[in-house]
């Protein structure tokens, strides 16, 4: 004998049923591979976890732990949060994740694309070595070792509490600022107590190369010319030309006052051609203040870097979904093709915003788009439009270009039903 579920069960059932046939949805994954694709277990967390619980390991090994031990301990993690940041590491990474052959099992790829989660290698070794970096100072005795090792201690705490989400959404300039100046003063604090201690060559040697790492992108400063297109009050295309053409998919990083502040955007090369164009739309103070107040020149820092549609390369064919300025990392990707796509893009009244040459320039690739005006037709289901072209066109992977809602609404609603989906993470 069976027994019908309550009435409000079985309505509550039949509504997620309809609106899953109205969306033309697949079905979700069963309880326990959906779980494992809930935001909170998503790679960047696991990869945190991973480098805590191996220190765990490390203190159950060596325990009990001695100071050279907690020492050695606290610079390795340290070093670790530093190099995993460098420009050269991540575009090794990415190198080597996406170096799979696509016929390797689509479940390994799917991994493999999460290269970008690489921040969870940063998160848990600044974690890990500060915690190390706090035992060292407690058990070292009165003097001046001891008087650095707590400056450094508050000071490593301090960049780590105004990393956390909640100062960082809201006060990301301090942050910023918090990060670089801080990070600055912890690695001169560190070279201090370090030689205060008298250091073997092993501690030098990794200080020497962390300095290094730190360093090598203010050796690549440089102020350039900038040639600015204003297409419309939303938008400035920015076309350089000094001797570099990086690869597609790579970001380069502008300011116009490089000791404050930064900001990445996605290089737009053009097959075949010299220099390449960044699209920078009006998304804050910063943007706001460059599209209306054009400058002539600006600061370029450090070495181009791959992003996250790099990992298209892992799948036989892809679908960008983007919305706004997200075309702009997808762009170099079309023009390329080196791997089939399709592109659905979601803007406002995209020829008045962005201007018919770089619409017609989209349409010459991507003849079969999907250019969905948010002026006439009201913002669209985005999962619903990626599932769709993923379904038509007989992708292996869906990479989604947007704003931080958008984006982990479509990644996580496509990857809870089976499908790989990519976007950024924000986790700097």
């Amino acid at each position: 004998m069976t027994t019908s579920p309550p009435r409000n069960q079985r309505t509550r059932n039949q509504r997620t049923r309809d609106q899953q046939a109205i969306a033309g949805l697949p079905p979700l994954l069963s309880g326990p591979r959906r779980l494992l694709k809930h935001p909170r277990l998503m790679h960047y967390n696991r990869l945190a976890a991973l480098v805590l619980l191996a220190n765990v390991a490390f203190a159950w090994a060596r325990w009990p732990l001695d100071a050279g031990a907690l020492g050695h301990a606290a610079l390795a993690n340290l070093a670790l949060a530093v190099v995993v940041r460098q420009q050269y590491v991540i575009n090794l990474l990415f190198r080597l994740a996406t170096s799979a052959p696509t016929g390797w099992p689509l479940r390994v790829r799917w991994t493999l694309g999460k290269v970008y989660h690489f921040g969870g290698l940063h998160v848990g070794g600044a974690l890990a070595g500060t915690a190390w970096f706090l035992a060292l100072t407690i058990t070292t005795p009165s003097g001046t070792l001891r008087a650095v090792g707590w400056i450094l201690v508050a000071l490593l705490a301090l960049i780590i509490a105004t990393a956390l989400p909640p100062f960082r959404s809201r006060h990301h300039d301090h942050f910023e600022k918090i990060h670089r100046f801080g990070g600055w003063t912890a690695l001169a604090l560190f070279w201090t107590h370090t030689l205060l201690a008298s250091p073997g060559p092993w501690e030098v040697g990794t200080l020497a190369v962390v300095t290094f790492s730190v360093a090598l992108p203010w050796l690549r400063l440089r102020k350039v010319d900038v040639r600015l297109e204003r297409p419309s009050s939303h938008v400035v295309l920015a076309r350089f030309d000094h001797g570099e053409t990086p690869f597609a998919g790579s970001s380069t990083a502008i300011s116009r006052s490089p000791l404050t502040e930064w900001h990445s955007f996605a290089n737009v090369p053009a097959p075949g051609e010299p220099g390449f164009r960044l699209t920078i739309s009006r998304a804050g103070d910063w943007t706001g203040s460059f599209i209306d107040d054009l400058p002539r020149r600006v600061w370029v820092k450090g070495i181009t870097t791959a992003g996250v549609a790099n990992i298209e390369v892992l799948f036989t064919k892809v679908v960008y979904v983007a919305t706004g300025s997200g075309i702009g990392p997808c762009l170099p990707h079309l023009l390329a093709a080196q791997v089939p796509s399709r592109l659905v893009w979601a803007t406002r009244d995209p020829r008045a915003t962005y201007g018919d040459a770089l619409v017609d320039e989209i349409l010459a690739v991507q003849p079969h788009a999907l250019i969905w005006d948010t002026s006439r037709h009201g913002k669209p289901d985005m999962v619903r439009l990626a599932h769709e072209a993923h379904r038509d066109f007989g992708a292996e992977a869906v990479i989604c270009i947007s704003n931080k809602k958008l984006t982990w609404q479509v990644v996580h609603g496509l990857e809870r039903r089976g499908i790989p989906a990519y976007g950024a993470i924000w986790d700097s």
